[in-house]
């Protein structure tokens, strides 16, 4: 498998008439697929515990683990009409499966994750031979110097970085238009359960690599919908956790009130056993200074199959009402729960509709100003050193990196000023106050271990000209707070499939696993998606 190898051009500006036809070629519009499986894929939904039992038992190694995903990617990923998921496969891959293979036939195995194979979005540092680009060309040939926190602590934990997947371009916060999954150095992500469809974003392709079976497991991040979205849209298991449960050095920013990254699988257990590989105190994120004596290096142990009896829910006020089909969804998973022993409490308000006004928004282009500026000094050899700088590259290479949406959200950002601004603190106040209050209230109100509602609605066609067709939602109140959100598959609508979230307070993850744990098991909804280029509604 050749990777995307944009890193060899000296070049970039010389480049970018070539990248750009090479990269638009099948992406945009076209539904043209040769992926239609007539045989199942040789480790399709395999879990990381039946991956590992192959490798104790000699039956695979993790080379020839990562050998079969690295040629499910070329066939069914990168192929014209394929997924377009991965954005650059690691060409150490291989040589890294072979160190840990040595290392279990010498008796050493670091722990569950030992020769896994995982992906992660292009907006993760890592200091090795593969880009860190948040899907722009602005950055693409431009190599991060080191490893961000969580990937030292992946690599620690004897998984395989096999790749990085495909996002909405930086995280999707460049325009008001946007189509969840494109962008300029990787073009469209598809959708694997119907290609013609969006798999919602911005970790669109870490939610459709690890559904379609590219990889075992992938890394997102969120600073609001961004793990949760992708990971019901492309029906997989999305934990966002509390912000400063995993670091956020070497990730590049969006909010530093908000942004966190996660695990993505296709159940819960796998999702869980990335979890806490990532966690620990990091010195450069000061946010994870919090985190003492409130993680757990193995969230494994809560995985209880009973974890929703004796609970209280509280059902997210507008759940119900959406879409008719979303509702039997809803309602469905509303009596698989009390009938594992929980109690609803339908209809819980956590705030009124406009407690933020337009402080939501502001926050972010505020904090994205001062972030993305610091990170970009950090990296020397970037040719882009300011969000200004940025801008200025979008505009003078217009037909690559704006063909069908402008980036009017990056020239509003670019006009704030500095964290210090007296107008900055008190959308930060709003938010805070307004986020947290809102839920602490609710659960001391009403005695409630979490808070249900519906994730998003069926994926929509890609649009890249009128930008994404976003319905119900559910993921503002945890991303805003900063406080934990699972996602667990709980339907399909036309074979398209629907999750139901679960969030609570800070560093409530254990009870979350347990209550998504317990649904999963009770309903086990997850199916592999047959990559059809369309959905058959005859």
């Amino acid at each position: 498998m050749k990777r995307r190898n944009f890193i060899q051009l000296s070049a970039i500006t010389g480049a970018i008439p070539f990248l750009g036809i090479k990269a638009c070629a099948p992406t945009e519009s076209s539904t043209e697929s040769n992926n239609t499986e007539e045989q199942p894929f040789e480790l399709e939904e395999w879990t990381v515990a039946q991956l590992q039992e192959a490798m104790e038992s000699g039956t695979y190694t993790s080379r020839q683990i990562c050998e079969l995903y690295l040629k499910r990617i070329e066939e069914k990923d990168q192929s014209k009409g394929g997924l377009n998921s991965v954005i650059e496969t690691n060409p150490d891959a291989l040589s890294i499966a072979d160190q840990l293979d040595l290392e279990r036939s010498e008796g050493k195995v670091r722990g569950p994750l030992h020769g896994i194979p995982v992906m992660i979005k292009d907006n993760i540092d890592t200091g090795d031979k593969m880009m860190t680009t948040a899907g722009s060309m602005a950055l693409a040939g431009s190599a991060a110097p080191d490893d961000a926190f969580i990937i030292k602590k992946l690599r620690e934990s004897g998984a395989v970085l096999l790749g990085k997947t495909n996002l909405s371009e930086w995280a999707n916060f460049r325009s008001f238009r946007s189509s969840s999954g494109w962008s300029g150095r990787g073009r469209q992500t598809r959708n694997p359960f119907a290609l013609d469809r969006n798999p919602c974003g911005s970790s669109a392709g870490s939610g459709s690599a690890v559904s379609g079976n590219m990889c075992a497991l992938t890394i997102g991040t969120e600073t609001n919908g961004s793990i949760v979205c992708p990971s019901s849209a492309n029906g997989v298991v999305g934990i966002k956790p509390t912000v400063g449960l995993w670091s956020r050095d070497g990730i590049i920013p969006i909010s530093e009130t908000q942004d966190t990254a996660g695990p993505m699988g296709r159940t819960v257990a796998d999702a869980v056993s990335l979890l806490g590989a990532c966690v620990g105190v990091d010195e450069a994120d000061k946010r994870t200074l919090e985190s003492e004596g409130n993680y757990y290096p193995d969230y494994s142990q809560f995985l209880d199959k009973n974890g929703l009896q004796g609970r209280r829910l509280g059902v997210l006020e507008g759940t119900i009402g959406y879409h008719e089909r979303v509702d039997e969804i809803m309602e469905r998973a509303f009596v698989a729960m009390e009938a594992q022993g929980a109690t609803l409490v339908k209809d819980v308000k956590l705030y009124e509709n406009d407690a933020y006004g337009n402080s939501g928004l502001e926050l972010l282009l505020y904090e994205f100003k001062d972030g993305l500026n610091k990170y970009l000094d950090s990296r020397p050899d970037a040719k882009v050193k300011s969000l200004a700088d940025v801008i200025q590259f979008n505009k003078d290479n217009a037909d690559l990196e704006m063909p069908y949406f402008p980036q009017g959200i990056l020239e509003r950002a670019e006009n704030k000023g500095p964290l210090t601004d007296e107008e900055y603190k008190e959308h930060l106040k709003v938010v805070t106050e307004v986020s947290r209050n809102g839920i602490d209230n609710v659960m001391k109100e009403h005695n409630l271990d979490a808070i249900i509602g519906v994730t998003g609605g069926p994926a929509w066609p890609i649009d890249v000209i009128n930008g994404d067709h976003f319905g119900t939602g559910s993921s503002t109140p945890a991303a805003r707070s900063g406080y934990p959100n699972i996602t667990v598959p709980a339907g399909f609508v036309h074979g398209l499939p629907v999750g139901m979230s679960i969030f609570a307070g800070k560093y409530e993850e254990p009870k979350l696993i347990s209550i998504a744990y317990a649904f999963e098991q009770a309903t086990k909804v997850r199916k592999a998606p047959k990559l059809v280029p369309t959905l058959d509604l005859t």
